[in-house]
């Protein structure tokens, strides 16, 4: 067992912090908004993930997961300190230290004993170093920084906790690696590696793994464009190179472009600090360039379907999150399309079953919110698609014929089938493929 401190309860301080408690060891969360900690304290969990508020509720009732205010207090008796603090990007892209060197800063004061300090968030080369000599400026005692990079896909995050495919510990102490290792073995009793290196090195390893998954998805997608002119089926093509093992299958599905928390930040990050070191990234340039249009590739296809004039029509939107089973809006598609529709004087009825409280305090009444995906179609013009969740992907063609002015579908994540929708006489278009019962 071992006594941790957490410092940051967004997405990844939170899913690290519980599942660190899930497997025997002392956890207590530090974040400075009181009303969310308290809100915690009660059994309130303040994020969407699945499967998370289980662990959450049983560490709590444990007592192995306690959350305060008081880095002082969360600290005094941690082995471990994990910073999982937001690094959002600044105007050039940069990851923004603020918060980590903040509270490295502060740490430097208030250490008594060696302690592990652990870099969890998404940071650039050279953090650790920064970190290092931020803490070092005030302590009176021996310490570690430690780089260990999370890879956790919002939707699947307590899995790829418990059951990592591997762990990425950065450090050049021995001492530290013994604790990290420690720490980590009960998750990978099945084999998977845990994987020592320094700690510029897995720094550099989030961003290459993000940045190559981010390159793989738009390179999907300009093939699919490429598809639409020369009449190829992009889905046809995307299983006879997936099936190369060299290439495989996954992140080869196309659709209206990734957004999220992760890849579009880390992109961007990965660019800024090629360009502070004298190099450019010349293809994730180009990738950023390629997803930013992706995102609203399905908008000329409307207009042209509505002959020029968008003003007045009522879209049904489905989906709003930037990926199924998360309330995670951050650079999602859906948002670039209902910014362009809008600009058009269309009308916007979404539904999405997690995100629509996000969309709302981010948007207002803008746009308007229906209960159901159903009741989102009720008098609508046309039906687009932006996020491929579960319950999209078997509706009630009949019923949703019936609800649109004209069976007219948008789909940005190609849910159905071309064969089926031209048997049941909708106007479809999709990425990558033939459009069909065109006009």
């Amino acid at each position: 067992m071992k006594k941790i401190a957490v410092v940051g309860t967004g997405y990844v301080g939170l899913v690290t912090g519980t599942c660190f408690a899930e497997t025997g060891n002392q956890v207590i969360c530090v974040d400075i908004d009181a009303k969310k900690v308290e809100r915690m304290r009660n059994g309130e969990i303040p994020i969407y993930e699945p499967h998370l508020d289980v662990l959450f509720e049983r560490n709590i009732k444990a007592n192995r997961l306690s959350f305060t205010t008081n880095l002082a207090e969360g600290i005094q008796d941690a082995e471990i300190i994990f910073l999982a603090l937001p690094t959002p990007p600044g105007e050039d892209g940069s990851a923004d230290l603020r918060y980590i060197l903040g509270v490295a800063e502060e740490l430097g004061k208030l250490l008594t004993d060696y302690k592990v300090i652990v870099d969890k968030s998404t940071v650039p080369v050279g953090t650790a170093d920064k970190v290092r000599a931020m803490i070092a400026k005030n302590a009176t005692v021996d310490f570690d920084v430690v780089s260990n990079p999370e890879f956790l896909r919002e939707g699947f995050a307590v899995d790829d906790f418990m059951k990592p495919d591997r762990v990425v510990i950065g450090t050049s102490s021995v001492r530290a690696e013994k604790e990290m290792e420690q720490l980590y073995k009960p998750f990978v009793r099945q084999g998977n590696p845990i994987i020592f290196m320094d700690e510029k090195s897995a720094e550099l390893t989030k961003y290459a793994a993000n940045s190559f998954l981010a390159t793989k998805i738009t390179f999907m997608n300009e093939i699919a464009n490429f598809c639409e002119i020369v009449g190829a089926d992009v889905d046809k093509v995307r299983i006879g190179i997936g099936s190369d093992d060299r290439i495989g299958k996954r992140f080869l599905f196309p659709g209206i472009g990734y957004g999220g928390s992760c890849f579009p930040k880390d992109v961007q990050a990965l660019v800024n600090s090629g360009n502070e070191n004298g190099f450019s990234f010349e293809i994730l340039k180009a990738v950023m360039t390629v997803n930013e249009d992706q995102k609203t590739v399905l908008f000329p296809k409307m207009k042209n379907y509505f002959k020029g004039d968008l003003k007045g029509k009522k879209i049904a939107l489905w989906g709003l999150a930037f990926k199924p089973d998360t309330d995670d809006i951050r650079e999602a598609p859906a948002l670039y399309m209902i910014d362009a529709l809008l600009n058009e004087g269309a009308q916007v009825v979404a539904f999405d079953p997690e995100a629509m409280e996000n969309v709302e305090g981010l948007l207002g009444n803008k746009i308007s919110y229906a209960t159901d995906e159903y009741q989102a179609l009720e008098g609508a013009d046309a039906l687009l698609i932006c996020t491929e969740w579960g319950i999209f992907r078997n509706p009630d063609f009949a019923k949703i014929g019936n609800l649109l002015k004209d069976k007219v579908i948008f789909d940005g994540r190609n849910l159905f089938e071309t064969s089926e929708m031209n048997d049941k006489g909708f106007y479809y278009t999709s990425i990558g493929r033939k459009t069909v019962n065109q006009n």
